[in-house]
């Protein structure tokens, strides 16, 4: 079942900007959209690359290593019709941010 975990203040993500952090065992990114977070795994699939290093603009986050592009809102790459990465859902409790994995 999932569940939801705090993770950090909303405060600490600015616009534009992306973190991770491990959250159940689970090296997640967390990326703000224009003020709309969202959470997706951090890790490119195709060598492993830290997807929050890379450069978001917009919805789509660039792989730092081999310029993979991903749409942080549905974890496709653009113009796929398959998932590659999950996405978690995200919860705002006051200022805290929380993702439900």
């Amino acid at each position: 079942m999932p569940q939801r975990h705090p993770v950090t203040a909303l405060a600490s993500l600015a616009s534009g900007s992306s973190q991770a952090f491990t959250i159940a065992g689970r090296r997640i990114a967390l990326f703000n959209v224009d003020g709309k977070i969202h959470a997706m795994d951090d890790l490119c699939p195709h060598a492993g690359a830290p997807l929050s290093d890379g450069r978001l603009q917009g919805c789509v986050v660039t792989c730092p290593w081999h310029g993979w592009d991903f749409d942080v809102t549905n974890g496709r790459m653009p113009g796929q019709a398959e998932d590659c990465l999950k996405v978690y859902p995200v919860h705002l409790n006051g200022d805290q941010v929380e993702v439900e994995v």
